[in-house]
């Protein structure tokens, strides 16, 4: 029977919940990006589908060699998508073709984006979509903010249990909360007509900075 009694009370300090402070934690790091990733694309329509595809294609052939010739790695630019579509008008019953191809491209060295926009533009293409802001030095970046968000997180935990006049111990647990996403200042120019001196000679960018953040969830052990 006492056995039995020593085992039971074993057991309970065995199970037994430990005290612990749960806090949150967020770390920052700005930096000036020097990547830009743009992604445009060239549209033609047209009466004849074989007609607007052949256009496409040329258009798109010029903006791939210009790419090439502002010193592009292969590997920097993609093609993202290419759609050819009947738009076929039920009033005048008239067939109208839309041909459309999309390219990715990243930029690392942001000297060149004027002179590359502007080539861009006198090759051919008529949409940019989107312009993404990017720094080469990311998964560094990442690593700091999120030892950053780990002292936060002390810093929290270290504040709410002074209160108590208690102390915290190691950490029991470290949650990543980090969201995966990246910042994305957008730039965006639907269908334009531009001659080809449009940017005037101008500076057209401004990069400004970028935010990289990470988030944890840490819960530490707690002492009287």
């Amino acid at each position: 029977m006492l056995v039995t009694v020593f085992t039971i009370t074993a057991q309970a300090q065995e199970f037994k919940q430990p005290s612990l402070v749960n806090v949150n934690g967020e770390g920052k790091i700005k930096v000036v990006p020097d990547q830009a990733q743009i992604t445009v694309s060239v549209e033609s329509k047209g009466s004849k589908a074989a007609d607007v595809k052949k256009e496409n294609d040329t258009k798109i052939d010029a903006v791939l060699k210009y790419v090439k010739k502002m010193g592009i790695a292969a590997q920097d630019f993609q093609t993202q998508r290419v759609y050819l579509n009947d738009e076929y008008d039920y009033q005048k019953k008239k067939h109208n073709y839309v041909a459309t191809q999309t390219i990715r491209i990243l930029m690392k060295d942001l000297a060149k984006y004027d002179e590359m926009m502007e080539g861009l533009v006198e090759t051919g293409i008529n949409n940019i979509s989107n312009v993404e802001f990017k720094t080469s030095r990311l998964e560094e970046l990442k690593a700091g903010a999120r030892r950053l968000a780990v002292q936060n997180a002390r810093t929290k935990a270290n504040d709410l249990v002074s209160a108590l006049e208690q102390k915290i111990g190691t950490a029991f647990s470290i949650t990543d909360n980090t969201a995966v996403e990246y910042p994305q200042p957008r730039y965006e120019m639907k269908m334009m007509n531009m001659a080809a001196d449009a940017f005037g000679g101008n500076q057209t960018l401004a990069v400004g900075e970028i935010e990289i953040t990470a988030n944890v969830a840490v819960s530490f052990y707690l002492f009287p």
